[in-house]
């Protein structure tokens, strides 16, 4: 079997898993968002750690497992949050107490932490359990979706100078634009099919989320590169690992989580942007 059957068969068997348990939405869905923060942080410190030990013991690892107990459980916006803060800095001082080498690994894991729970605490705040929350997924979906498709065939049709040719060598600035132009036109394809009434305003949404979905490509693709990584993992047979799949995804989903915040509540975030 070629490498472009498998990461169609991956594409189609992820995508049609993720859109049954993002349906069902609820427990089904943050025990999904639960397994990807692990996932998550598994990837992220096989690539940063060294092989030697961080010294820190299994102390990010429990403090994680905290975290997702707490997801699955449906703890508030405001405990989560302040879990993350609290594994964050005790991540920090504990490797602060260790010679330079294991605060430097430290540090990694503390990000490590903050990147993996703010990418599951996000996208399962964003859908809760009602209507508002599977309209936002899906328009984040959508927007995330069409963003890395258009970017991928513009790029190869027009070419031309690179986006960050220091950081990801294969992308180009049209394949960035055509990128954001699918985005918003999906978007706003699904809004608009939600029956949602704020089109303008949602089309701004997702140029932001289409351009934050490709800054967190971006910021992906220069921790591998930091690292000397190929690839965040093998998982998913034909794409490699989970964090490259969903780096650009989690950017925007925790982009889309602070923008409903900001618009209605850190509980409830997608009630801002499609009113039930």
């Amino acid at each position: 079997m070629s490498n472009l059957q498998l990461r169609i068969i991956s594409a189609v068997v992820l995508a049609a898993v993720t859109l049954g348990l993002t349906w069902l939405g609820g427990l089904p869905f943050r025990m999904l968002c639960a397994a990807m923060t692990i996932l998550i942080f598994y990837e992220w410190t096989r690539m940063c750690r060294p092989v030697v030990a961080t010294g820190l013991g299994l102390l990010p690892e429990a403090l994680l497992l905290v975290f997702v107990g707490a997801l699955v459980a449906g703890l508030p916006a405001s405990w989560l949050l302040l879990l993350v803060a609290v594994m964050v800095v005790v991540t920090v001082v504990v490797a602060s107490m260790h010679q330079t080498s294991m605060h430097q690994t430290g540090q990694w894991d503390a990000s490590g932490l903050a990147y993996a729970a703010i990418s599951g605490l996000s996208l399962a705040l964003l859908r809760d359990g009602d209507h508002s929350g599977l309209v936002a997924i899906l328009f984040l979906f959508a927007v995330v979706w069409a963003t890395d498709i258009a970017a991928y065939f513009v790029g190869r049709a027009v070419g031309g100078p690179k986006l960050a040719p220091s950081i990801s060598p294969g992308k180009t600035q049209s394949g960035a634009l055509g990128g954001a132009v699918g985005g918003v036109v999906a978007g706003l394809l699904l809004a608009a099919a939600a029956g949602a009434g704020n089109l303008a305003v949602l089309g701004v949404v997702a140029l932001v989320l289409s351009l934050v979905s490709q800054a967190g490509d971006l910021f992906e693709s220069w921790v591998k590169r930091r690292h000397n990584r190929k690839d965040s993992g093998t998982l998913i047979p034909g794409h490699g690992g989970v964090m490259d799949r969903v780096d650009g995804l989690v950017a925007a989903a925790f982009a889309l989580y602070v923008i409903g915040w900001i618009s209605a509540t850190a509980d409830h975030p997608a009630q801002g942007l499609f009113p039930a």
